[in-house]
């Protein structure tokens, strides 16, 4: 059995005192690849440490997450891109809007959003798309561009069955299910029984939104096997089989080899 974390802040310091557990806790739920996004000019060289330590079981994705934007947005994408561009990246991400705290810096994150969404094109890579409270913001930057070049995660994905479905409609997109799918009110599990499981992969967004049975603590990216076996429950499948269609699912999206140079 082998599963995919799609996408895990395993870099960030909340892992500084045990990273290497946290990793070999990993290795041991069958955990083989692990999709590392970046957020900021801050985040780079965390992941790249981390990155360059497994080349195997890490890739890197690049990115200036939404609520990182503020004025000089177009500079500290430039610098990301400049740092990164010599290195194996596997997607654009993490990107998008997000209007859940407050609407300050709409019209900056719409446009570093299209600009990277643009990027992803012109380089033929995928793209991973954090959007909360800003489904129709998002959606109307993404119909700006050619739907048929359009691929990618909606990470983190809580919606309805019906904005999945204009999801879909969007472009080649999946959806990345974590811990939600765990929480007993959230409403996820049927909504995911209704989505074919090609659609879907999986992800832990560690160390937030730890799934059940380990609410309450840091999430990490060994847990992502409890996402699986939700999944696993509600499709009435195997763990087993729930694995090797999310992975192939996740290899299809990054590729065989999963990254090459940006």
């Amino acid at each position: 059995m082998e599963l995919t974390d799609t996408h895990s802040h395993l870099y960030e310091d909340e892992f500084k005192d045990d990273r290497e557990e946290a990793i070999q806790r990993l290795k041991e739920r069958h955990v083989t690849s692990v999709y590392l996004p970046n957020i900021d000019g801050e985040s780079i060289d965390k992941m790249l440490q981390l990155y360059r330590s497994d080349k195997k079981l890490f890739h890197i994705m690049m990115g200036l997450h939404p609520t990182s934007v503020k004025e000089d947005y177009k500079d500290v994408i430039d610098q990301i891109w400049e740092k990164l561009s010599q290195e194996e990246i596997c997607g654009i991400g993490e990107i998008g809007i997000d209007l859940y705290w407050d609407k300050t810096y709409l019209k900056e994150q719409t446009d570093a959003f299209e600009i990277q969404v643009d990027r992803a094109i012109q380089q033929g890579l995928p793209i991973v798309i954090h959007t909360r409270k800003a489904f129709e913001e998002a959606f109307s930057s993404l119909k700006k561009f050619d739907k048929s070049k359009l691929r990618g995660i909606f990470h983190c994905y809580s919606g309805s069955l019906e904005i999945a479905k204009e999801i879909f409609k969007l472009g080649d997109f999946s959806l990345g299910i974590g811990g939600v799918l765990t929480f007993k009110n959230a409403g996820l599990a049927q909504v995911v029984q209704e989505i074919p499981l090609e659609r879907l992969v999986l992800e832990t967004d560690c160390p937030y939104l730890t799934p059940a049975p380990h609410r309450g603590e840091r999430n990490e990216s060994s847990y992502v096997f409890h996402v699986a076996e939700k999944l696993a429950e509600i499709k009435g499948m195997s763990i087993e089989e729930i694995a090797e269609s999310t992975t192939r699912n996740a290899i299809n999206i990054f590729g065989e080899r999963s990254c090459h140079k940006a």
